[in-house]
Parts: structure tokens; C-alpha cells; sequence
């Protein structure tokens, strides 16, 4: 509001010129009028940019979401698996020969001996073929035969004609040493004494010359005798052979147990290597659990796990472990320690706590769906007055069916979400709503 100041002036009435006055109105500067200004737009822009939501934030629903607290407590290593029954040990039944079924003599799910008769398969080819091959195998082993009393023969002969030439000598020897001191004093021929000499001399080259030929021929003939006795044993097994795959056209029980899947039926054939059945341990049972790969590296064999069958415990260690990953998990199979229960199905499921390592205590928060989507990598931190979350990156350890090791990236009584992140895992900041 202006202020108009009249002053008074003496000296009798004015003229109208003289009356007018200036009047003097005062007011801020400019320059305080362009500071306040732009003040009041730095303040809506700020309150603009505090109150409108962010490019990289988005606004959830507290009833949404499951908010837990990050707490000190005992950490039990453990994984829970379900598990499915599976016999001990079994044995595959495959079609060693191709044939039809003329006869089944045992149901299948029956218990079996080892080396009982469970059908009887026909193959005239492989009759016919196996004949052919047996007469031709024993035709092999008389020529053989033949060839080694040939060889006796000839051995006994030469032995004959040792002895012979043994004798020749013997008789001109003395022969000879009768007729000298006679031929000495002249009351035997020279020429009489001559060809006793001879023939004394004769006979002993003779016989040299057939014990040379006796030793050549003992050499070469032990030789040949051990190549044919070694061929005739080839044969002999050829033969063997045979006669197994005829016999094998007769299905026994390779070991002892119970029958499954054999559903084969008089008239039906089969091809060789075809499976016909199988043979499961009788009484013997271990269980098969899937593993999610993210476990390969912290499973070894030798490790405890426990079950509970027909309401009593039970314990078990793991036998085997199946590298494979398939479709994101890898096999175990697991044996019972001690006595197996008695009331154990072929096929069911178990429900079984497989140990890792020993209770600890840690920084835990309970597990939860977040999981699958940021691999432990970081997690949404609800702040203290519950009006907003924000995305941190923590580094989370082990884990069990319930509850997640914190290893660095939260503190004692902070508050993250454990629900799905599904919508806006994609957020660095998350607004709540609903509080």
C-alpha cells in the first residue's frame, strides 16, 4: 500500500498547477524479485523430481509381496529330496539268439533260481547252420586225428629201425672181434676177415645215420604234433561255441530273484540282443533321487542322508553318483546302512534329508522364490519405514528347504523380499504401497 504525504504551504490559496504532487511508492528490488523467482522454480522442480516416480523405479503392492527379516540362527547343511525305490541289482534277459517263442515256463513277477528254465526259443536256421558247423568241425578234428597217428606210426617205425640197426651192429661186432686173433695167427681169410670188418663198420654208420634221422624226425614231429594238438583245440572250442548258441535258444535264469517285465508270449519272436525281461534282487532295494545341478559340486559319495519309511528312521549313505545332467538335475543312488526296512514298495517315493555338511551358526533369511531370479546375486532391501525397497547386491551361501546363509551384503534385523521378483526384477528402486 502507497503512502501519499500533503505538505502545506502558507501564502493563501494555489492554483491548480500547483497543487499536484508527486507521490512516492516503494516496493523490492528487481533483483530480489528475480531471486525469489527462481527459487520457487528450483523448489517445484525439486518436489517434482521427489514426488514423480523414477524411469528405473516402479510402484508395488505391499499385499504383493513377502517381506522377511535377515536374523543370526543355526544353519542346518542339508537338501530334502524325494526319492523313488529301485532293486539293489538287476539283471538284464536278452535274446542271445534270434527265435520264437515255443513254450514260457515261468510268469513274470514269479521269484527264480538261478539257472531255471524260463522259455524256449526255436530258429531252424540256426539249427541247420549249427550242424552244419559241428560236422564240419568233426570231420576237422578226425583229419587232425589221422595226422597224429601218422606221425606215431612214423615215430615208432624209426624207433623199430634203431633197435634193428642196434642189432646189426651188435652181431657184426662180435663177428669181428672173433674172427681177429683167429686172422692174427692165420687160421681166418684176410679176405673173411675183411669183410667182417666191413660189415662191423657198416652197421655202426647205419645206425648213425638212423639215430640222426631219429632225432630230425622227433623235433619236426613234436613240433607238428604240438601245432595240431593246438588246432584241435580250436576246433574243440569252435565247437563248444556252437553247441552254446544252440543251447542258448533255451532262456535260463542267469542269477536268482524276482521276474519283471517279462511279458513274452508263445508264437512271439525276437531278434538277437532284444530284451525280453529282467531278474531284480530279491529283498535288496536302494533308492534313486534327482539332485538339482546346482549341488553337483558339494554331493560325494559316502554322505548321510535319512528317511523316515512306516513311521521308523532309517539311514542311508550315497552309493553312486550319475554326472549327467539332464534337463537341469543329476542322479544319485543312495543304500541303506544297516537293516532295510521291511515294508518297502518297488516304485514308491521317500521323502529323505541328504546331509551336506555340519550345523553352523550364520546370517540367514528364509529361501524363497527370489532365488530363481537373481541367483543369489542381490536382492531387493525394504527400507526402515517400510515405504520403499531398494536392489543390493549380496553374496548368499548355502541353502536348505527353508532358510538361505547370508555371507556379506546384509545385516542382523534388515528386511528383504523373498517373493518372486516377477514384473520388475528389472528395478534398481521399488515404491510400496499400501503400508
Amino acid at each position: 500500500m502507497s503512502v501519499v504525504r500533503m505538505t502545506k504551504v502558507d501564502g493563501g490559496a494555489q492554483s491548480g498547477g500547483a497543487m499536484d504532487r508527486v507521490v512516492e511508492k516503494k516496493g523490492l528490488p528487481a533483483k530480489v524479485k528475480i531471486g525469489l523467482a527462481a527459487a520457487a522454480v528450483l523448489i517445484v522442480a525439486g518436489l517434482f523430481w521427489w514426488f514423480a516416480p523414477s524411469a528405473n523405479s516402479q510402484t508395488v503392492e505391499t499385499s504383493r509381496l513377502t517381506i522377511s527379516t535377515a536374523e543370526q540362527g543355526r544353519f542346518d547343511d542339508f537338501l530334502p529330496l524325494r526319492a523313488r525305490v529301485e532293486p539293489l541289482v538287476t539283471v538284464y534277459l536278452d535274446a542271445v539268439e534270434g527265435g520264437r517263442v515255443e513254450q514260457v515256463l515261468v510268469e513274470d513277477g514269479a521269484m527264480v533260481q538261478e539257472g531255471q528254465m524260463l522259455a524256449v526259443l526255436s530258429n531252424s536256421d540256426l539249427q541247420l547252420n549249427v550242424l552244419a558247423r559241428q560236422t564240419e568241425v568233426t570231420q576237422q578234428i578226425n583229419s587232425m586225428r589221422s595226422q597224429e597217428l601218422a606221425l606215431s606210426q612214423t615215430r615208432l617205425n624209426n624207433e623199430r629201425s634203431v633197435i634193428e640197426a642196434e642189432l646189426a651192429v651188435q652181431t657184426a661186432r662180435r663177428q669181428y672181434e672173433l674172427q681177429r686173433p683167429l686172422a692174427d695167427r692165420g687160421f681166418v681169410a684176410a679176405r673173411q676177415f675183411a669183410d667182417s670188418r666191413d660189415a662191423y663198420e657198416a652197421a655202426r654208420a647205419r645206425l648213425a645215420v638212423l639215430r640222426r634221422t631219429q632225432s630230425t624226425d622227433e623235433r619236426l614231429q613234436s613240433t607238428q604234433l604240438a601245432q595240431l594238438r593246438a588246432s584241435t583245440s580250436g576246433l574243440n572250442q569252435s565247437l563248444d561255441l556252437a553247441r552254446s548258441s544252440l543251447d542258448a535258444l533255451n532262456l535260463r535264469a542267469p542269477v536268482a530273484g524276482q521276474l519283471t517285465a517279462f511279458s513274452i508270449q508263445v508264437g512271439q519272436s525276437f531278434t538277437r540282443g532284444e530284451r525280453l525281461g529282467q531278474i531284480d534282487s530279491a529283498g535288496r532295494n536302494k533308492l534313486r533321487a534327482q539332485v538339482d545341478e546346482f549341488y553337483l559340486g558339494r554331493v560325494s559319495e559316502g554322505q548321510i542322508a535319512t528317511a523316515e519309511v512306516g513311521g521308523r528312521p532309517a539311514r542311508l549313505r550315497v552309493s553312486k553318483i550319475y554326472p549327467q545332467v539332464r534337463n537341469g538335475a543329476f542322479e544319485i543312488d543312495l543304500q541303506f546302512v544297516g537293516q532295510e526296512p521291511e515294508d518297502l514298495q518297488r516304485g514308491q517315493t521317500v521323502q529323505i534329508r541328504l546331509t551336506l555338511g555340519d550345523p553352523s551358526p550364520a546370517l540367514m533369511i528364509p529361501n524363497g522364490a527370489f532365488y530363481n531370479e537373481t541367483g543369489g546375486n542381490w536382492v531387493f532391501v525394504v527400507a526402515p519405514d517400510g515405504g520403499s525397497a531398494v536392489k543390493r547386491q549380496v553374496r548368499l551361501g548355502r541353502r536348505n528347504s527353508e532358510y538361505i546363509e547370508v555371507l556379506e551384503g546384509l545385516d542382523a534385523g534388515e528386511r528383504v523380499i523373498t517373493s518372486p521378483y516377477t514384473g520388475f526384477a528389472e528395478r534398481d528402486r521399488l515404491s510400496l504401497s499400501g503400508q
